[in-house]
């Protein structure tokens, strides 16, 4: 049991006993004792308590000549700070030993008493209370009030059944360049595939505080699934599948299953192509033309001079030049043999063997490997990383890198944002004429048929704004908590940095004034530095 003290009051005046603690327990210590002569009001020498904490024994240290008043078996309550437990810790009667009267003892009627004066009315535990009663233990800690605790839930989570990745990594073949054969990033599906599976979010369950407040489980993230064109969603809306064969992609958070359209080449015979769903040219496509598709794009031929633009991934095995104009933009990532004179945007990653004088933006990483594996001028810009065996050229060509920036995210939160604004003030301009039907309806007044049916498309009107506004706002949280996710990003350099190179990491610079080889560059107590390869 733990050490724990008594008052004595005596011929000699006022002192204590200190009793040792059993079985390993805790000793009382000075702090307690003064603590609880404070508590009471008896005035006392600090240095007497320290010494009959330091001897110990029957035998009282009196730190005072005045005689005071019998104590009363007492006790200190504590209420936790999360108001999930309530302790009670005892404090034995003194003891007269010159034959005079004693500290009387308290009773399990007295404790309860507080407690329902403390209004804690939640998981008293009277066993607890009366077992101190029946085999005392003083300055030992006692729980006699629990709260339940509240269970926490789980977030929502959504298992694809498909390749989402931003960050493909093409394999090398054995003489170094890139196997574009393999690359595995595009998502071939069947009629009635499974393609995504929601777990719900688990909300939990309430607690209890000792006050009888129900106490709140932690905040979990709710999610649905979003699907776009020929994917069926189960009537528990936990799954989604294939409604026919294509190509599966997630585009802007939804699910997508796309046709594909193969061609021989893009050109006037064909003139521009823009389709729902995927689209394979087995050719080139000319200069001044455009592809424009839903899901992916996979070219073989040459690219020059053309505009293409893919929900999902682009493949371009031949690599791009654009001669000074055209566009490649793809929702997902972007993998090529080269770009050259060239403007290429990716919400994924731009995977390439070589970048000349180009601008290049990726929402997660730019690898520029194989054989060259250099960027050469021009504007490279990624969300999270650029890995490159070369940048810039032996004659200064000014080339600038920027990483921790995804060049889509702000664009896309800011006009949600405006989307949401304005569909809640909408919504408010025809609430007032709905709550004024409402009140008609309520008090029994028969509308016209024209009041009815404008009553009806108002309602399916706010029913629409309210979903919209829903979908909306859930899409905003998952794009500002990705934002909100702090990147360690980086430029790692397998070669050499030459001269003349602009590194910038979030909305710090540095220009590389001498070649530096074989390096990364981070962010580091505020300023842009070049570290050693890991």
């Amino acid at each position: 049991m733990n050490g724990y003290f008594q008052l004595v009051i005596g011929k000699s005046g006022t002192g204590v006993r200190v009793f040792d603690a059993t079985d390993g327990c805790a000793e009382v210590t000075t702090g307690e004792i003064t603590e609880y002569l404070d508590r009471n009001r008896i005035g006392y020498d600090v240095l007497a308590v320290n010494e009959a904490v330091k001897k110990k024994g029957a035998e009282p240290v009196y730190f005072t000549q005045n005689k005071v008043n019998p104590v009363r078996e007492q006790y200190v309550m504590t209420i936790a700070q999360d108001q999930m437990s309530v302790s009670v810790r005892f404090y034995p009667p003194s003891e007269n030993v010159s034959g005079g009267e004693s500290g009387q003892l308290t009773d399990s009627k007295e404790v309860i008493g507080d407690l329902v004066l403390k209004k804690i009315r939640f998981g008293v535990d009277k066993d607890a209370i009366d077992n101190f009663f029946a085999n005392r233990e003083y300055c030992k800690d006692i729980v006699i009030a629990r709260g339940k605790l509240p269970r926490d839930g789980s977030d929502a989570v959504i298992e694809y059944k498909f390749g989402t990745s931003k960050k493909p990594r093409p394999s090398l073949n054995e003489d170094g360049s890139v196997d574009y054969h393999n690359l595995n990033i595009i998502n071939h599906c069947k009629e009635g595939d499974l393609l995504a599976v929601l777990t719900p979010a688990d909300m939990g369950d309430y607690g209890t505080s000792v006050y009888g407040n129900q106490v709140k489980p932690r905040s979990v993230k709710v999610k649905s699934l979003h699907f776009g064109q020929n994917v069926k969603l189960s009537e528990d809306k936990l799954t989604i599948s294939a409604e026919k064969s294509g190509h599966v992609s997630l585009q802007d958070g939804k699910v997508v299953v796309s046709n594909v359209l193969s061609l021989k080449n893009v050109d006037v015979a064909t003139g521009n192509i823009d389709y729902d769903g995927s689209v394979a040219v087995a050719g080139n496509i000319a200069s001044g033309f455009s592809v424009k598709a839903g899901g992916n794009i996979e070219v073989k031929g040459t690219i020059e001079g053309a505009v293409l633009e893919a929900g999902a991934d682009i493949i371009l095995e031949r690599g791009v030049n654009g001669a000074g104009g055209g566009l490649i933009k793809a929702g997902g990532n972007i993998v090529t043999k080269f770009i050259e004179n060239a403007k290429v945007v990716a919400g994924g990653s731009v995977n390439a063997e070589s970048i000349l004088h180009s601008d290049v933006q990726a929402g997660t990483e730019v690898n520029v490997t194989g054989n060259k594996g250099f960027i050469v001028g021009g504007h490279v810009i990624a969300g999270e990383s650029i890995n490159v065996i070369t940048i810039g050229g032996e004659m200064g060509t000014t080339t600038r890198i920027d990483v921790g920036v995804d060049p889509s995210l702000k664009v896309r939160i800011r006009n949600l944002m405006k989307e949401i604004g304005e569909e809640n003030k909408n919504l408010q301009q025809i609430r007032p004429t709905i709550d004024g039907i409402v009140k008609k309806l309520q008090a029994g007044t028969v509308l016209a048929p024209d009041q009815a049916a404008y009553a009806k498309k108002l309602m399916a009107m706010k029913a629409q704004l309210e979903s919209d506004i829903n979908e909306k706002s859930e899409n905003l949280m998952e794009l500002q908590d990705t934002l909100s996710q702090t990147h360690d990003a980086y430029v790692t350099v397998n070669g050499i940095c030459n001269a003349g190179t602009v590194i910038t990491i979030g909305e710090l610079s540095m220009t590389v004034d001498k070649a530096v080889k074989y390096s990364k560059f981070v962010e580091k107590e505020g300023d842009v530095r070049v570290a050693p390869l890991d």
